[in-house]
């Protein structure tokens, strides 16, 4: 079975999919370390991480796929790519999706926001004539060589135009074929349900930083999603928002070594030397030398000793 055809399975399935988001090597690993076979990539989280720049339309195609590769090489998860506004009109996005195809993700989203595009919980968006979306849809959906290949359409006209809008234009992107259907910073539970109850194809809800309420959507939790009838929720800004906080408090006690000179040793607050090289796969690359690695390679290597073992069971 592909990955694109799991994921087809996962999002019609009658359990709601939690797709945490990931952004870079690390938040990918720790992720499927973590037990989840499917994730998000947030494209905020890409723009801030690799280019340590707001998600306001800075980040191109070449820098996205880019990610989007190397995220996809270093897992097995099931992956559903963020692909902004295609990054054109419809013929750009017809180049867009095949570049992710081949990048190796199993969907893509896409928005009807105007270029340069804003982060969906952001003020200042615009977005384009439905008619314009709904032609970049048609083309996603032919460009793709997998017709199992997942495209999900997101629109942003909550804030420009409505609750009516956002079902109206949902219906004609899954008209046009879209799969997955998101209206991103849905404001009140009473709009969430009112859209998924309006929209012909599965819903995908944006639960933003997962276990911190925010201005803008209320923080629900999967189940209460799935009571509602939602099919899928993502959590875009969880993982790089823990990442930021716990960088923080690192520093700021290493702030305080420096100041005071005292040794300030806190465990809780960092994975061991052990559990990392775990996290990132060491043990794959110590089982692949103990089969492919002459002896004499060996020896020079660990200097006839047996190489350090990689915690398995320690997760921090």
């Amino acid at each position: 079975m592909t990955k694109a055809r799991l994921l087809r399975q996962l999002i019609e399935a009658p359990e709601i999919l939690s797709l945490p988001a990931v952004f870079d090597g690390f938040s990918t690993r720790v992720v499927e370390y973590s037990g989840f076979g499917a994730a998000f990539i947030t494209g905020s989280g890409v723009s801030e991480s690799r280019l340590g720049q707001p998600d306001v339309g800075l980040m191109g195609l070449e820098e996205n796929v880019a990610a989007a590769r190397a995220i996809a090489a270093c897992s097995d998860l099931v992956l559903l790519a963020d692909g902004d506004t295609g990054y054109g009109n419809a013929v750009n996005v017809h180049h867009t999706v095949r570049a992710f195809e081949q990048a190796g993700v199993a969907g893509l989203m896409l928005e009807d926001q105007v270029w340069p595009k804003r982060c969906g919980h952001m003020r200042g968006k615009e977005v384009i004539p439905m008619e314009e979306m709904v032609e970049k849809i048609h083309a996603a959906c032919e460009a793709r060589r997998d017709p199992d290949f997942v495209i999900k359409s997101r629109t942003d006209t909550l804030a420009t135009d409505g609750v009516g809008a956002v079902i109206e234009r949902l219906n004609a992107y899954a008209e046009a074929g879209a799969d997955l259907l998101f209206a991103d910073a849905l404001m009140t539970r009473e709009q969430i349900d009112t859209v998924v109850r309006n929209v012909s194809k599965p819903l995908c809800v944006n639960m933003g930083f997962g276990i911190r309420q925010r201005s803008t959507t209320p923080l629900l939790s999967a189940a209460q999603l799935q009571a509602l009838g939602v099919a899928v929720v993502i959590f875009p800004r969880m993982l790089s928002a823990c990442a930021l906080m716990g960088m923080q408090q690192g520093l700021a006690l290493l702030r305080e070594s420096l100041d005071t000179g005292a040794v300030i040793d806190r465990p809780d607050l960092l994975v061991s030397f052990e559990t990392l090289n775990s996290i990132m796969g060491m043990a794959q690359v110590q089982q692949l030398e103990e089969r492919f690695l002459t002896p004499a390679q060996k020896f020079a290597k660990y200097r006839g000793g047996a190489a350090a073992p990689v915690a398995e069971a320690d997760h921090g």
